[in-house]
């Protein structure tokens, strides 16, 4: 299905309490929303229960939506170096899932989603998906922001297509890890 202009888009916001993803097919340079929703953890205690279905849940929408490229959110650094650390391992089990499957991953930071979809960095997650909203006809918006910061991934990445020095990407482990050498034992 990948040509060019034909292909789909996985995007993910990882987190280790809500991971939201949203799902978009591009046809003819037009965008169409598939699939918007979120992997809610909150009643699992166990860290490495969490990461475990992170990574099975990514493997489940690869092989449900059989994306041509993922697009996922990086974690920021906040004041909490736990969170960030937490947050950086969900993501890592996000992307292990794609890079086992061969897929394209690219990385954006938050105000780079934010820019992409509103034109605002500093755009709040309530003017994200109000304009995912009009952009992509969505009826109404879910209660959690997750799974609209999920698909902003996505559409991010669609708006970025061609550009040079658009985020971290990776097509392979092999990738990975000669762009990540100090993460690598």
């Amino acid at each position: 299905m990948s040509t060019t202009s034909d292909k789909i888009i996985l995007g993910i916001d990882p987190g280790t309490t809500i991971m939201g993803f949203g799902v978009i097919q591009i046809k003819k340079k037009q965008m169409y929303l598939v699939q918007m929703n979120e992997l809610n953890l909150r009643k699992y205690s166990d860290p490495y229960t969490k990461l475990k279905l992170i990574f099975e849940r990514t493997i489940e929408l690869i092989e449900t939506y059989h994306p041509d490229e993922i697009a996922i959110e990086a974690p920021f650094y906040g004041k909490n170096v736990q969170s960030m650390l937490k947050l950086g391992r969900a993501q890592g089990v996000a992307m292990a899932a794609g890079l086992s499957r061969q897929i394209p991953i690219t990385e954006y930071l938050p105000k780079k989603i934010k820019m992409a979809i509103t034109g605002n960095g500093n755009a709040s997650k309530e003017q994200v998906a109000r304009m995912l909203q009009q952009l992509l006809q969505i009826k109404e918006l879910p209660k959690n922001l997750d799974s609209t910061d999920g698909l902003a991934a996505a559409v991010c990445h669609f708006y970025n297509e061609g550009r040079t020095e658009v985020g971290k990407k990776y097509t392979g482990w092999e990738a990975f890890a000669r762009a990540n050498p100090d993460q690598i034992d």
